[in-house]
C-alpha cells in the first residue's frame, strides 16, 4: 500500500544522460541499437550527465554533475556477450559502469558516483542546504550507540 506522509517532507529526483558529440544515447530500444551505441561509444569519450534535485514543498534546489568517460576500442563479438549477460537492456549509453561495463573503460574524470546514477558527494551537499543530515544513526539505535 501507500504511505501517507503526515509531516514535512522532502522529494529528491534523479536522471542521467549519455551523451556523445552532442547527442543524448537513451536506454536501448533493442539488441541492434544497442550494439550500435556500444560501436559509437568505442574507442572514444563520452560525456555522462546525471540532475539531481530536491524539493520540500516550498523551495526547490538542484545540480548537475558533468563526468567524462573513455572506452576502449570494443570488438563486435564483445558487444554481442555484454548485450547478452543483459546488463545493458535498461542502462542509458547501453552500459553500466558500476557492472560488467567497467571492462570497457580507460579513464574516468569527474564523478565515479554520478556515472552510476547519483552523485553521492553533491547530493549530501544538497540535503545538507535543506537540513538533512547524511550521518543519521538508525531509528532503532539507542542514544549513544558506537556504530
Amino acid at each position: 500500500g501507500l504511505a501517507c506522509v503526515t509531516g514535512p517532507a522532502v522529494v529528491l529526483g534523479a536522471d542521467t544522460a549519455v551523451v556523445l558529440d552532442g547527442r543524448i544515447l537513451g536506454k536501448p530500444e533493442n539488441r541492434e541499437h544497442a550494439l550500435a551505441m556500444l560501436a559509437d561509444l568505442s574507442g572514444r569519450e563520452h560525456q555522462v550527465l546525471t540532475a539531481v534535485a530536491l524539493s520540500d514543498g516550498q523551495r526547490v534546489g538542484s545540480l548537475c554533475v558533468t563526468s567524462t568517460v573513455c572506452f576502449r576500442p570494443i570488438c563486435d563479438a564483445e558487444a554481442q556477450r555484454y548485450w547478452a549477460s543483459g546488463e545493458p537492456v535498461d542502462k542509458a549509453g547501453g552500459y553500466a559502469i558500476q557492472g560488467l561495463g567497467a571492462v570497457f573503460v580507460t579513464g574516468l574524470a569527474g564523478s565515479y558516483s554520478a556515472v552510476v546514477g547519483l552523485p553521492l558527494c553533491e547530493t549530501a551537499e544538497l540535503l545538507g542546504q535543506f537540513g538533512i543530515a547524511c550521518w543519521q544513526l538508525p531509528a532503532h539505535a539507542p542514544a549513544g550507540a558506537n556504530r
